[in-house]
C-alpha cells in the first residue's frame, strides 16, 4: 500500500477515567511488521491518559484471528501494528478493538504520539499478499520499518 498516511489531530477514545490498554505488535523495541505473525504484543496499560505500566507477553503461538481473541482476553481496547489482512481487521472490529495500523519505528514512541492525538497511521492498511517471499518489515512494500526504544515501566 502506497500513501503518507494519516495523522491523528485529536485525542484518542478513552474508556473514561478507568485504565485503557493499548497493545503494539512488537520485536526489539519497535512495532512489529506483520499483525499475524507477532509472536509478542507490548501492552500499554494507561491511566488519565498517561502510561501507568507496560509488559511484554508472548502471544503463545496464535496467529492471525486468533489473535483478535487473545487480545481481547487481556482486555486490550486499542491496536497499534504495522500490515494486518482484512480477515483479522474484522475479527478485531467484531472484538470491539480499535485499530491503528501502517505504523512503523518505536512501539513506544507510537503509544506516546498516539496519546498526544499525533500518531501517523493508514486508516486503509491492508497486508493482503502473503506468500513465499513475503516479508512484511522488509521495505518490499509499504508495511515496513524500524525503530528503538527504551522500554518504562
Amino acid at each position: 500500500m502506497k500513501g503518507h498516511g494519516q495523522k491523528l489531530r485529536r485525542e484518542p477514545a478513552r474508556k473514561g477515567d478507568s485504565i485503557m490498554k493499548i497493545a503494539v505488535t512488537y520485536e526489539n523495541g519497535s512495532v512489529f511488521q506483520h499483525f499475524g505473525h507477532t509472536q509478542q504484543f507490548k501492552i500499554y496499560d494507561i491511566e488519565h491518559g498517561e502510561v501507568a505500566c507496560t509488559q511484554v507477553l508472548d502471544t503463545e503461538g496464535k496467529g492471525h484471528g486468533a489473535l483478535a481473541g487473545w487480545l481481547s482476553e487481556q482486555k486490550v481496547d486499542t491496536l497499534i501494528c504495522g500490515g494486518i489482512g482484512a480477515g483479522a481487521q474484522a475479527a478485531l472490529a467484531d472484538a470491539g478493538i480499535r485499530l491503528y495500523g501502517g505504523v512503523s519505528g518505536s512501539a513506544d514512541e507510537a503509544v506516546n504520539q498516539l496519546l498526544a492525538g499525533e500518531l501517523t497511521f493508514e486508516p486503509d492498511v491492508h497486508c493482503d499478499h502473503h506468500g513465499e517471499g513475503h516479508h512484511c518489515g522488509e521495505n518490499h512494500h509499504d508495511c515496513a520499518g524500524n525503530g528503538g526504544c527504551d522500554i518504562r515501566s
